[in-house]
């Protein structure tokens, strides 16, 4: 791959982060120019070129921000730095794998992958549970034992002891991740509600005696024999001690500094729970406690916690959402041996936004610089524009609503099909294919196909087909399923109560149990169909899957011509994706296969060689290029064949010099046409047995036409000849 050494460079039209630089902006004022130079194009991919997850997260910083509003008496949380709040009372929250909800949703997808197991099977609920209060705390237990563990350590060493300032180093690192928790009070939360829970309870929620107050004793045997437990005297003193006085005492005044020191307004009732939370003691002197007070706190911080989560999360969920996209997009390169990688070139900028007239001649400057010239470096081969309107009409009116329903909205993160055609309109002339999905509901996932079949994306397409840029759109069905909404409930737990006898009980009535809605969790199918044609392009990703079945791959030759429609090679080339449903009828299959619409994602049960093939494959390959003679949707890989072909034939000839292009195609074995005939038998030939390249130039009108014959199905493409040479200039 001398001359084009990448062919999957893909641009994602979304927004990960609005403080970040954005395309447009970094493009800036391109009035009298043609295109832009080479230290502009530095700094775009600088900022907005990312090789890998890792890239996105370091480059972008996918990040949400709260404040607390004192009218509304809740936690605001928003996708964009609020202008009017001053930054001392602003908290930015980074969307990486340490955030509770990135945590659950990641731990749901891998734990799935690992069982193997359908959504219908797989217990979502059981790994919700990890946003409670309760699981909280135990990860925090963890970091208690260790700290624990490690000060004890501290303690006992010389102060001139190397070895006890290697343990300082963890001790500071332990402290550090320990701090999270108890530098603001949010984080303290479900602390403070798991801390009354044990304190009231005895138990963590384990009672079930009534609720009534316990009272610690003694076993003790009568002078008669009679066993009795007997309320232990209680003790003048109402210090706490531990079994360890001195060490425990020591971490004690530990955690206190380090919370005076972190918190920006401590108080005490916090700094004893962060000491209850890290050093647990044991009570030789039962304190009074305010039962009813320590009641309605709990209730108090539990409904906060859920109505904060619940704004949390509705905030979030659209960024989870793109970001679990790109994951997987990086993610469908699965190779031993690296070759050439995908790299996602980020807008950082809404699709409806480059679409408008004021902003498009910057797009196009930009794609002129990098897709126009004959460095290939830069060139951008295709696009991902996710979450698509799927707009449904509604033919069950209803005069007046009688019992709660779902709340018909428009998404704020929806594109337009408007803009979508705007693009496309803008992307053909640059040849770029472009992979377009519907939004995220449950009509566009898997389930709706498999019971409703393709008529409904076809029809909603149907703009966008029989126009001059339809070869260059690629609808994708359907989305993938990360948290069924019908599995998405979390329990964070039930309310408080008062008992008799100033005992308390977790309540189990119904409106008492206290649950979060996530209403799903879904990833865009043009991100997996993207990435996964991305991968397909590296002949080591190609030699990876399909070499294994002694199937040759021709080591310097792009996947441009890889049909994975063709034979068993869906089977050998899939996603990293788990399947999700048992599959698809035949009434529906036979449907799909009499419309050859799409990119179809397909969850079959299929084998190939006696080895079960346990994830998603690829059904359909299609645009939306409607060959009308045949019935049928065009094949992708016919485009990018003829986008390559017609590059390097720019290239070989100097930009289309006529006595060049003969050459390109004649019989010498060193012409372009016989360096790739070579190659014929292998999986990415260019030109593969049955196919057939010619040319035929037009003197009068100066075009040559090439026609591409993929196994008796012709393309021709035109291109205008530079009849300048060295004898007539």
């Amino acid at each position: 791959m001398q001359i084009i050494n990448q062919t999957n460079r893909t641009f994602l039209l979304e927004v990960i982060n609005q403080e970040k630089p954005d395309l447009l902006t970094l493009i800036g004022d391109v009035k009298g120019i043609d295109s832009l130079d080479d230290d502009k194009i530095r700094e775009i991919n600088q900022y907005l070129e990312c090789r890998s997850y890792e890239d996105v997260e370091r480059k972008l910083d996918p990040t949400i921000w709260s404040y607390y509003d004192a009218n509304a008496q809740r936690v605001r949380y928003t996708d964009k730095c609020p202008e009017n709040i001053p930054e001392s009372m602003l908290t930015e929250i980074k969307l990486n794998d340490y955030d509770s909800f990135f945590k659950t949703i990641l731990t749901v997808m891998n734990s799935r992958k690992s069982q193997g197991m359908l959504n219908v099977e797989f217990q979502f609920e059981n790994l919700l549970e990890m946003m409670s209060p309760k699981k909280v705390m135990e990860d925090i237990k963890m970091v208690r034992k260790e700290i624990q563990y490690n000060y004890a350590k501290y303690a006992q060493l010389d102060d001139g002891d190397p070895t006890k300032r290697d343990v300082g180093d963890k001790l500071n690192l332990l402290f550090e991740e320990a701090s999270t928790n108890y530098s603001d009070i949010m984080s303290m939360i479900p602390l403070a509600i798991e801390d009354i829970k044990t304190r009231l309870l005895l138990g963590a929620g384990e009672q079930k005696d009534g609720g009534e107050a316990v009272a610690p004793g003694l076993l003790t045997m009568s002078e008669t024999g009679e066993l009795k437990i007997l309320e232990a005297p209680k003790e003048e003193s109402t210090s706490l001690v531990t079994l360890e006085d001195s060490v425990s005492t020591s971490l004690i005044e530990a955690l206190k500094e380090d919370y005076e020191a972190v918190s920006e307004t401590p108080n005490d009732y916090v700094q004893s729970l962060v000491v209850r939370t890290f050093c647990p003691l044991t009570v030789t002197g039962q304190n009074e406690v305010d039962v009813e007070t320590e009641v309605a706190n709990y209730n108090t911080y539990l409904e906060f916690y859920r109505t904060s989560k619940d704004e949390f999360i509705k905030t979030v969920k659209p960024i989870v959402e793109k970001l679990l996209g790109i994951r997987m997009f990086f993610d469908q390169y699965k190779t031993k041996t690296k070759g050439m990688a995908p790299s996602l070139l980020i807008a950082n900028v809404s699709p409806e936004m480059l679409a408008k007239s004021s902003n498009l001649p910057r797009l196009i400057t930009y794609l002129s610089t990098v897709n126009s010239k004959n460095n290939f470096n830069d060139t951008i081969w295709y696009a991902i524009y996710p979450n698509l309107s799927w707009s449904q009409n509604v033919t069950n009116k209803i005069s007046r609503e009688r019992f709660m329903g779902n709340v018909k909205k428009a998404g704020t993160d929806v594109n337009s099909m408007e803009s979508l055609s705007v693009l496309l309109n803008v992307f053909k002339d640059f040849r770029i294919e472009t992979f377009f999905s519907f939004e995220n509901r449950e009509e566009t996932t898997f389930n709706a196909l498999a019971t409703e079949g393709v008529e409904k994306a076809i029809e909603r397409c149907r703009p966008l087909t029989n126009q001059v840029f339809s070869e260059f759109a690629i609808p994708v069905l359907p989305n993938f399923t990360v948290l069924p909404k019908n599995k998405s409930g979390v329990k964070l737990d039930s309310r408080m109560r008062v008992t008799g006898d100033n005992g308390v009980e977790l309540s189990e009535d119904k409106e008492d149990v206290m649950r979060l809605w996530i209403e799903g969790v879904y990833i865009n199918g043009a991100y997996v169909a993207a990435g996964l044609r991305a991968a397909f392009q590296c002949p080591e990703y190609l030699k990876g899957h399909l070499g294994k079945n002694r199937i040759k791959t021709a080591p310097d030759l792009p996947g441009v011509r890889f049909d994975v429609e063709e034979g068993n090679q869906s089977l050998m080339a899939y996603t990293t994706m788990p399947k999700e449903i048992t599959g698809f009828t035949n009434t529906i299959k036979d449907q799909i296969n009499q419309k050859n619409f799409g990119w179809i994602f397909a969850s079959e049960n299929s084998s190939l060689k006696g080895q079960n093939i346990t994830n998603i494959t690829v059904y359909k390959a299609r645009n939306l290029m409607y060959d009308s003679e045949h019935s049928t949707y065009e094949p992708v890989y016919k485009t990018q064949v003829s986008t390559y072909i017609e590059r390097i034939l720019r290239y070989v000839t100097a930009d289309f010099k006529e006595d060049n292009i003969k050459t390109f195609f004649s019989n010498n074995p060193e012409s372009q046409k016989s360096k790739w005939l070579v190659y014929k038998d292998c999986i990415n030939a260019i030109i593969k047995d049955g196919d057939n390249l010619d040319y035929n130039i037009d003197s009068e009108y100066g075009i040559c036409e090439l026609t591409i014959s993929f196994n008796g199905s012709p393309r021709n493409l035109e291109v205008q000849i530079n009849r300048l040479t060295s004898n007539n200039m």
